[in-house]
């Protein structure tokens, strides 16, 4: 059995898609579903809450009571339902309509110590979890991400309800490269070997690949379930346990996961809590060059860059946010990029037609609107958008700013928000130069029909990633990753898979070697 700890709270990243509606191809979301979340899952089983309190979930394109949610108020550790210690909970809240959908529980530093000797018991030498066969594990995974792929509309109504993105979004994007991660590394778990190693003398030598033990995860707001299977999955597929925190701002789909335990045999185990960490993977965000060329495709450039900025309400962390564009195509691309930003659909993230849902929260929101305040203040040239995009909710009229310099602020702190900076550049070694003076190295992209300046210029950026000719085309087969304030080590593919485990060399005395 293999044991997992999902926190909610401990108090103080995407993929390519065309900007046309999805109705076509997307079910219609069910503004009523049937839904078990009346009830709190306890044991294994979904049980009343001993309190018999819910909280409503509001339709924020009717106002109407979608259904009633359970005041969630125990934390899930070591299989079972228990009351946080000291019995606080906090509210999730739909960004939509900023009213509150639920309560969950809080976790403090006693909940956190007993997700993390669960997580320490179930790790021990001889327990079930490490003596299972490691293409056992690889089953379990593919039966979650099986269980996932079933309830992929429900998921994908929860995910925006919590979270605000659009469900075309939720659904034809997050949703499929869940289950495409949490396959992915389920195959990796009886292939990931050790080596035999031709050492002098007589002596067998030979290295295992062996799981680090608890590992502490943490996973943001911007794409919760995505992120939950990017950890996940390689932690799980080499064996170890795992104590995770998911996002205060979004509790909720790790809750429905809850409901997909049973059936896939225990696979995880929801908790609160945190561990000592010694060994540290982190992506912390960036503030990502996109660089376009003069003979780049106009059309495309501008569709990309845009796609590369506003995706996900430009909260990414790899977001396209300071788009360099080459001096002699610049007026052109600035007017294209306005007229595509002012046409982008802002609205109901249930409506199949919407491209562009609110931010997270009211921080978020704040934080956003205090930045296109900066810009204005700093002496950018605000082209469109920059306002409250609705009366209610945390909307904001998707952004684009002009003669942006590098040493502004919006042009070198990370926004998180639907914020387009366009800046001016002459030569190729001037626009490698500028988009290297960053904190930040996470990701670029290039657009140029020229392979040799292509080549040139990604050789020159210092980003774990570059797209050429495109943007934010991931797959769960290719590491992702940055470079300096942006983080260390790297998520996804092969790569992802050391993150969580400890090469062990082992030597043997033999009588007598023969090659």
């Amino acid at each position: 059995m293999h044991r997992v700890s999902f926190l909610r709270r401990v108090p103080s990243s995407l993929y390519q898609v065309a900007k046309c509606p999805y109705s076509s191809i997307i079910p219609k979301p069910n503004s009523r579903p049937e839904v078990q979340f009346n009830k709190l899952f306890i044991n294994n089983e979904w049980q009343n809450a001993e309190s018999g309190k819910t909280f409503p979930t509001i339709n924020p394109a009717t106002g109407e009571v979608i259904c009633h949610v359970a005041e969630a108020d125990k934390l899930f550790i070591n299989n079972e339902w228990q009351n946080a210690e000291s019995g606080k909970t906090f509210p999730t809240i739909n960004p939509a309509t900023g009213e509150v959908i639920c309560h969950v529980a809080e976790a403090d530093k006693v909940d956190v110590d007993r997700a993390v000797k669960a997580a320490r018991d179930a790790f021990r030498l001889g327990s079930p979890w490490r003596r299972m066969d490691a293409s056992h594990r690889g089953l379990l995974l593919s039966r979650l991400a099986d269980a996932i792929e079933r309830d992929s509309a429900y998921l994908a109504e929860l995910e925006t309800l919590d979270n605000g993105k659009p469900y075309t979004i939720s659904y034809s994007v997050d949703l499929p490269t869940v289950v495409k991660c949490l396959r992915y590394y389920a195959g990796w778990a009886d292939k990931w070997e050790g080596k035999t190693i031709p050492i002098d003398g007589d002596y067998f030598c030979y290295t295992r690949h062996e799981p680090i033990g608890v590992c502490g995860q943490i996973i943001p707001w911007n794409f919760p379930l995505l992120m939950q299977a990017w950890k996940l999955g390689p932690a799980l597929a080499t064996g170890n346990t795992v104590v995770m925190k998911v996002a205060e701002q979004t509790p909720l789909t790790a809750l429905y996961v809850a409901n997909l335990i049973k059936e896939v045999g225990h696979l995880i185990q929801q908790a609160s809590g945190k561990s000592n960490l010694k060994k540290v993977t982190l992506e912390l965000g960036g503030k990502s060059p996109n660089i376009v060329m003069s003979d780049a495709d106009m059309a495309e450039a501008v569709e990309q860059s845009h796609f590369a900025l506003f995706f996900n309400q430009g909260q990414c962390c790899c977001a396209g946010s300071r788009t360099y564009v080459q001096a002699s195509i610049y007026d052109e691309f600035v007017e294209r990029s306005v007229e595509r930003t002012r046409n982008r659909v802002v609205g109901d993230p249930f409506d199949p037609k919407t491209e562009h849902g609110p931010q997270i929260d009211e921080e978020q929101f704040k934080k956003i609107i205090g930045y296109i305040e900066t810009g204005k203040r700093e002496g950018a040239k605000l082209l469109c958008g920059g306002k409250r995009a609705a009366d209610r909710g945390y909307f904001i009229q998707p952004t684009v700013f002009g003669d942006v310099q590098d040493q502004m602020t919006i042009a070198r702190e990370e926004i998180f928000g639907p914020v387009m900076q366009i800046l001016k550049f002459d030569t190729l070694e001037e626009v490698v130069e500028r988009a290297n003076d960053s904190q930040y190295g996470l990701a670029a992209g290039v657009f140029t029909k020229d392979i040799d300046k292509a080549h040139y210029i990604s050789n020159g950026l210092r980003a774990g990633t570059v797209w050429i000719n495109c943007y934010d085309v991931f797959g769960a087969q290719a590491p992702f990753g940055g470079y300096k304030a942006s983080g260390n080590g790297r998520e996804l593919g092969e790569y992802g898979l050391a993150n969580y485990t400890e090469v062990k060399t082992v030597t043997v005395k033999v009588p007598q070697k023969n090659s």
